[in-house]
């Protein structure tokens, strides 16, 4: 069996807004290497906002791994959080990824870990060139993002629980909704995105992609879209729909073509 090292965040010190956190572990990230890869992609598994689903982590760092791309599984904090918590986990661990040499870093998400891809997509911030710590120094912004059944808006066809979860007593603050609303917060500088969903999603609304998608063609941004006509939220890699299945294919193929 495989070893795979986990990697904390921010090894030998508090992370930021642990004070929030409820005692939960400090965050981290499980490596799956492939020797030689030049792409790597932060894994954000979904799940509300209060847990994280064990079929959206190592199982499609394996996906990836298979073509040549390394995964890096992201173990982040839920509720009880501050709203900039799983932003701030998922921003560091792409930094992380770059600091190990990568020549591309992307970042893919499944439902609620969908809504911190797309947030890390749409809210990245620049290296800090004096900072002491050396992977602070870098950019947090993903060379390319990956939407998967994603949570996109908190102000338009939301999934009420993970709002809920992640905003907790902010819930009514409508700065706060709009800055965790992706397609509100696209520019000509969002990275490329590929995004896929069911069109019969019965938990997270298809219209979540379609505006996420909009967006980025407003604003010039590439993108792939893929909405399959059957399927379930929460499929992962298998779906009981095989046209669904497809999207792991598409998304490589994607991936490679950008030089991942």
């Amino acid at each position: 069996m495989n070893e795979h090292r986990v990697l904390p965040l921010w090894p030998g010190r508090v992370a930021p807004y642990t004070e929030f956190s409820g005692g939960q572990a400090q965050p981290s990230v499980k490596e799956f290497a492939v020797p030689g890869a030049k792409g790597a992609l932060v894994i954000i598994p979904g799940g509300g906002y209060s847990c994280k689903v064990d079929h959206e982590k190592d199982n499609i760092a394996a996906l990836f791994n298979g073509a040549g791309i390394a995964g890096y599984v992201l173990d982040y904090r839920v509720k009880p959080c501050h709203p900039e918590t799983p932003l701030c986990d998922a921003l560091r661990a792409i930094r992380l990824a770059r600091s190990l040499g990568y020549e591309k870093v992307g970042v893919i998400g499944f439902s609620a870990g969908g809504h911190a891809a797309c947030s890390a997509a749409t809210l990245y911030t620049p290296g800090d060139p004096a900072a002491e710590d050396p992977i602070e120094r870098l950019s947090s912004r993903p060379d390319a993002f990956v939407s998967s059944y994603a949570v996109v808006s908190f102000t338009s066809f939301r999934h009420q629980r993970s709002m809920e979860c992640l905003m907790g007593e902010h819930k009514e603050d409508e700065a706060l909704l709009r800055r965790f609303s992706a397609e509100l917060n696209v520019t000509a500088d969002t990275p490329p995105g590929f995004i896929w969903h069911s069109r019969n999603d019965q938990t997270v609304p298809v219209e979540n992609s379609l505006l996420l998608a909009t967006a980025l063609s407003i604003h010039g941004v590439p993108y792939e879209l893929h909405i399959f006509p059957g399927g379930r939220h929460g499929a992962g890699v298998a779906s009981p729909d095989p046209r669904a299945e497809a999207w792991s294919g598409m998304c490589i193929d994607w991936l490679k073509s950008l030089g991942f």
